[in-house]
């Protein structure tokens, strides 16, 4: 928290637990692009009053919400966490599990699911006024809840300190945005669900998608470890001709109707960032229509939309590594708001 809010822990801690009504504000917490001030003090003009760094052993992270193919195949998200049955396992990853799978690989190995000491984010104090346009700028309320959660702040704010696996410090409550995916076999929700891949361990985010979280990462100076985790993740990455084909397609036919929908969701939303029904059910169908295209004609066509394919010439996988392609990074220039639109879909 800022220094001329709270001078001690035991300030910090009844700062944090006291009423909402009292306090007059909103604790809010992040962990994916709004960790990055780019993001959430530069793009979406959020001025937080105070934050802490935090560890949230209820929740998980994901990248389970679906995007866009070719360009944003997927954006960080979070899960129900059971800590009694998410035994600790090793962080430290190997030469070869940095490296792009082979086709024969199954992607077990290189899934997004190897960090198990729960969620690592950060709790921005922000205005009622600036929470109601997070609230807009994720999605309008469409199917996901805002949610409480028992957040623990760190012990030190060393970064080079363990993080631990059961956190003892005291905990508070904080705001945060929910949209679970579905469980094998789960049937969806009566009022409606979020859309969702059938793999949703599939999809690699993208290099650009990453990176803020990763700056953002280190911006808020959280621990190394969960940075190291953050930089072992593969970024998406075009390899092959008919990909970079796929990319320039599919987003000349889908960005227009995608920002269309993210312009009306700003014109639309209340006072608190809720959309109405009606868009929220128009931006549903689009991005279900979305990925309809892609599964039946662009993905058998074109190539996978949502993971690297290791085999786009000598020089690809070093690229990859590096997050980059230039080609890719011009056909997604017009798509930094990508995550805000998509997000509406939830």
């Amino acid at each position: 928290m800022a220094a001329d809010t709270v001078s001690t822990a035991q300030d910090l801690h009844f700062h944090l637990t006291r009423p909402e009504s009292e306090r007059g504000t909103v604790l809010y917490l992040a962990y994916g692009s709004n960790l990055s001030n780019e993001t959430f003090r530069g793009n979406r003009g959020i001025k937080p009053l105070s934050q802490v760094n935090v560890q949230v052993p209820s929740l998980r992270l994901t990248f389970d919400l679906p995007g866009l193919p070719y360009a944003e195949p997927c954006f960080a998200n979070t899960g129900r966490r059971d800590p009694a049955n998410d035994p600790p396992r090793k962080t430290s990853l190997s030469k070869e599990e940095f490296e792009l799978p082979s086709q024969h690989d199954t992607h077990e190995k290189y899934r997004k699911n190897r960090w198990h000491k729960g969620l690592i984010g950060v709790v921005y104090e922000v205005t009622p006024e600036d929470y109601a346009h997070i609230i807009a700028t994720e999605g309008g309320g469409a199917s996901y809840h805002d949610i409480l959660v028992e957040c623990h702040p760190f012990n030190s704010s060393d970064p080079a300190e363990s993080i631990p696996q059961n956190p003892k410090t005291p905990s508070f409550k904080a705001h945060t945005l929910f949209a679970p995916a579905m469980e094998p076999g789960e049937e969806p929700p009566k009022d409606g669900g979020r859309f969702q891949r059938p793999d949703t361990s599939y999809a690699q985010a993208s290099a650009r998608y990453l990176k803020l979280l990763t700056d953002g990462a280190a911006e808020c100076g959280l621990p190394y470890e969960y940075q190291d985790y953050l930089q072992s993740l593969h970024p998406f990455t075009v390899t092959t001709q008919k990909q970079r084909m796929g990319l320039f397609i599919f987003t000349s036919i889908w960005q227009p109707f995608i920002i269309l929908i993210f312009a009306l969701g700003r014109l639309f939303a209340d006072e608190k960032g809720i959309l109405p029904p009606w868009l929220k059910f128009l931006t549903a169908a689009l991005f279900k229509a979305v990925w309809v295209s892609y599964d039946k004609f662009f993905k058998p066509l074109f190539g996978d939309g949502e993971r690297s394919i290791p085999d786009g010439g000598d020089d690809a996988r070093a690229k990859a590594q590096q997050g980059r392609l230039k080609v890719e990074e011009d056909a997604m220039k017009p798509l930094l708001e990508m995550e805000e639109a998509a997000s509406i879909a939830r």
